[in-house]
């Protein structure tokens, strides 16, 4: 049995990736996309008459609707290659708006109710900013289902577990990358490895915590760099990985076993947190790491939205 059949009988394998195409080699049970991801996608030869047909079909339109038609076409195209969810992006320029967040899933969600498909099987991403937790928790409401991405904290898990979102995207890579340029000659790599590394040790806390708790919300590592990384946290709700990384796992044969459980972490001596706004604006600013990780990837899905639009506007 190669790695990544292993890895399938612990954990949810979700592909990360807007190129549909590649879906079929690996059988992911979800599929996530974001704005970098699009844009990648639409700039290859074969996705190209997707975005041409849908800014031909729609040019009459505002901007920002094309762009979520272009984002639900893609999700329509992976959603018949997949047996569960896809997850769709709002705006990341809309991190700090609650209303408008609120307002841009709505649409989403329309979209796709439009083009036949449940809404049971979309989730929508959202920036875990304060703002962004609060516009999920009125969605789930709503029975909108979300997906809290850019997250880099304990405290912003926590606040997601508090506002009963559906899943959390916790992001492994980013928080490596933070720690190991921080650390500049002095990182060690063979230290900070596997149940060492840095975004491996945030998300085992953010899943012992969840487990310890009963708290429902689903756990999706994020954001990989290497397959030690995953195979740390084999046993976690869901993992989305990079169809590079999936197919170094599929081509390994080397023995995979659970690194997390439910049980063991229910049986861990934890104790209980929750946050108001300002104690969680303020556990965020004491995190110089997730601070900056979460200021950073607004401002490049916002940068990667606006060559889309640019792409868009071209044609």
């Amino acid at each position: 049995m190669n790695q990544l059949d292993a890895l399938r009988q612990y954990t949810t394998v979700v592909a990360d990736t807007g190129d549909f195409k590649q879906l079929g080699a690996f059988r992911p049970q979800d599929a996530t996309t974001n704005p970098s991801l699009i844009l990648k996608a639409v700039q290859k030869p074969e996705y190209q008459p997707l975005l041409a047909q849908t800014v031909q079909q729609f040019r009459d339109r505002p901007l920002d609707e094309v762009m979520d038609r272009l984002l639900v076409a893609f999700g329509r195209e992976i959603l018949s290659l997949i047996p569960g969810r896809v997850s769709t992006e709002v705006d990341a320029r809309l991190s700090f708006d609650t209303a408008a967040t609120v307002a841009r899933a709505q649409r989403l969600i329309a979209l796709y109710q439009a083009e036949g498909l449940p809404t049971e099987r979309v989730l929508i991403k959202i920036a875990a900013t304060w703002e962004g937790i609060q516009a999920a928790a009125e969605l789930e409401r709503q029975g909108i289902h979300t997906n809290l991405t850019l997250l880099f904290s304990f405290a912003q898990a926590v606040a997601c577990g508090q506002a009963k979102v559906q899943l959390i995207s916790p992001f492994v890579g980013r928080i490596y990358d933070w720690y190991k340029k921080n650390a500049g000659a002095a990182w060690d790599e063979a230290a900070r490895s596997g149940v060492n590394d840095p975004g491996v040790q945030s998300v085992t806390q953010i899943y012992q915590h969840y487990k310890r708790f009963g708290i429902a919300t689903e756990v999706m590592g994020a954001s990989f760099r290497n397959v030690g990384q995953i195979i740390a946290l084999a046993g976690c709700d869901l993992l989305t990985i990079a169809p590079e990384l999936l197919a170094q796992l599929a081509a390994s044969d080397a023995p995979l076993t659970p690194a997390l459980s439910a049980e063991a972490a229910q049986r861990l001596d934890l104790q209980p947190v929750s946050y108001d706004e300002a104690g969680f604006r303020y556990a965020l600013n004491e995190d110089a790491m997730a601070t900056e990780k979460l200021a950073e990837g607004i401002r490049a899905f916002a940068a990667d939205a606006l060559k889309l639009e640019k792409l868009m506007q071209a044609l």
